[in-house]
C-alpha cells in the first residue's frame, strides 16, 4: 500500500532533484529516511498521569504506539531522579511515515491560527526539526478531552548531505516553508 506521496517521490520529486543537482544515479537522491516526533513533558515529575495522556495522544496522532522517555540523571533542582519519565516520542518509518506527513501538511498545519509558512533553517546536515506548539491542530485530537495544552518536536531525518539538498527535497514534498531560502 503505497500512499500518494510515495508515489509522488518516485515520479516526480526524484527527476526533479536529479536534474537539480546533477546526481549520477538515482541512488545520490536524498531521501526521507524517518520522522521523529518528541514531546518533552516537564511537569511529568509532579503529574504521572501527564506520561499516560501523551503516549494516548501521540499514539493517535500517529498511528503507532509510542514510548515514555526516561531522564538520564537525578537533579534535584527539578525534583527529578533518573529513569524518570520525562516526554514521549515516535519514530516513524516507511508508509506510517508518508502517511503522518501527508495529514501533517494538508490537514494538520492549514489548521494553525494566522499561518504564514514554517522557518526554513535545517540544521546543517539536511535535517530538519519543525516545533508545534499545540497538539490540537490534529484533527484525531478531541479537543472536549484535552486538559493541557502540549507541544511537539517533529523531526525530518533525510539523507540529503548539505542543507541546501534536504531544503529542495522537503520543498518538493509540500511543506509551507516561508519565502526563498535566506
Amino acid at each position: 500500500m503505497s500512499t500518494t506521496l510515495q508515489k509522488d517521490y518516485k515520479e516526480r520529486i526524484v527527476p526533479a532533484l536529479e536534474k537539480e543537482f546533477n546526481y549520477s544515479t538515482i541512488m545520490q537522491v536524498p531521501r526521507l529516511e524517518k520522522i521523529v516526533i518528541n514531546q518533552g513533558i516537564g511537569a511529568a515529575t509532579q503529574d504521572k498521569k501527564l506520561i499516560d495522556t501523551a503516549i494516548a495522544e501521540l499514539t493517535a496522532i500517529t498511528g503507532q504506539k509510542a514510548v515514555a522517555t526516561l531522564s538520564k540523571k537525578d537533579i534535584s533542582n527539578f525534583k527529578l531522579r533518573k529513569k524518570m519519565p520525562v516526554g514521549v516520542r515516535v519514530t516513524l518509518r516507511r508508509d506510517k511515515m508518508y502517511e503522518f506527513l501527508e495529514r501533517l501538511i494538508r490537514v494538520a498545519l492549514p489548521r494553525i491560527r494566522d499561518f504564514k509558512g514554517i522557518e526554513g533553517k535545517l540544521d546543517g546536515r539536511g535535517n530538519y526539526t519543525l516545533g508545534i506548539t499545540e497538539q490540537i491542530i490534529f484533527p484525531e485530537i478531541n479537543i472536549d478531552n484535552i486538559n493541557k495544552l502540549m507541544g511537539m518536536n517533529i523531526t525530518f531525518v533525510t539523507s540529503a548531505p548539505t542543507d541546501e539538498e534536504g531544503y529542495a527535497l522537503l520543498k518538493a514534498f509540500g511543506l509551507p516553508f516561508k519565502n526563498a531560502k535566506n
